[in-house]
């Protein structure tokens, strides 16, 4: 019978993908950076396969590595929830969790699909609000945690995500090239409004706001049905939006970021699980892929996302 996979060497395993370097992963496991190679070479006689490959002076990994990553991670999320469901110690109590619609629609099910099985004891009270009300909620300590987008001059919160921010339309309507840019976007004290508009002022072109609003479901159709451009992060792209670039005559824009709000005095227990929870999420998100489609001299770069992708709009 074949011996079973080490979770130790898993973990260890799993620490190097995700900091990108045995030195880093190191750090994280707490082990020598030559224990961390040892146990590599062990896993890879294990399995039978070679898991990274030199790249240039770092590692990345092969076909068959990027095979075991995902029953890797899989072991792992199982044995933790199994020591978690027999823990006399367990966490208790509840967690008030603030977050925007959109990120809910986007990042949430993930999330709290994780840490309700790691910590089944724990209720979860969640409000959606635009990033402005989850602040004031913090401020008031109505709130634990809130999942805001990042505004340095206005708030205080970890980065936990950056990715760029594009301009989006359809990809089956085309715009009037002689008419003012129209524009469905948040509400004054949007971000990614300010964002778009002083892109727009700066590079001396015309738009015109057609629709305003905090409903990720009215921003979607307005841009999908051809009526009005927004902004999107990355990976919010959905198939039938199409990114607009230089070439369309739009303006580039700064990364956005993704934000964590904690508030003081919250039960580092509690703080540290679903604060983990939130950045393997947040990491594990792919950039959407790109389709190119040539036509005649005109290359259109149309952005769709992955079929696991949800809906996300905006981080208001």
């Amino acid at each position: 019978m074949s011996a079973p996979l080490d979770i130790d060497q898993l973990h260890t395993f799993v620490a190097i993908v995700d900091t990108g370097s045995f030195t880093k992963a190191a750090d994280r496991v707490f082990k020598t950076q030559s224990a961390v190679s040892m146990q590599m070479r062990r896993l890879e006689e294990r399995v039978g396969k070679q898991l990274f490959m030199k790249d240039g002076r770092g590692n990345k990994l092969t076909a068959e590595g990027d095979k075991l990553l995902n029953y890797a991670r899989r072991i792992i999320r199982l044995s933790n929830e199994a020591m978690a469901a027999f823990d006399d110690n367990r966490l208790e109590g509840m967690l008030r969790i603030g977050t925007p619609d959109d990120y809910a629609d986007r990042y949430m099910p993930e999330i709290i699909g994780r840490f309700a099985k790691t910590h089944p004891n724990v209720e979860l009270y969640i409000v959606c609000e635009p990033s402005p009300s989850l602040a004031e909620k913090m401020s008031r300590g109505e709130l634990d945690i809130a999942l805001v987008t990042h505004n340095p001059r206005l708030r205080v919160s970890d980065v936990v995500r950056t990715e760029p921010l594009c301009w989006v339309g359809s990809a089956n309507h085309p715009l009037k090239d002689d008419a003012p840019v129209p524009l469905a976007v948040g509400r004054r004290d949007c971000l990614w409004r300010q964002l778009a508009c002083s892109a727009l002022d700066a590079d001396g072109r015309d738009y015109q706001v057609l629709f305003t609003s905090w409903s990720a479901t009215v921003v979607a159709a307005a841009v999908l049905t051809g009526l009005a451009v927004s902004v999107l992060p990355e990976s919010a792209l959905r198939t039938g939006m199409k990114v607009l670039t230089a070439a369309d005559g739009f303006p580039p824009l700064p990364p956005v970021q993704i934000g964590l709000m904690k508030r003081p005095g919250l039960s580092p227990s509690l703080l540290h699980a679903i604060t983990d929870h939130i950045t393997a999420c947040l990491d594990n998100i792919s950039p959407a892929p790109v389709s190119d489609d040539v036509d005649g001299d005109m290359k259109t770069v149309t952005r769709l996302v992955r079929p696991r992708m949800a809906q996300v709009m905006p981080g208001w």
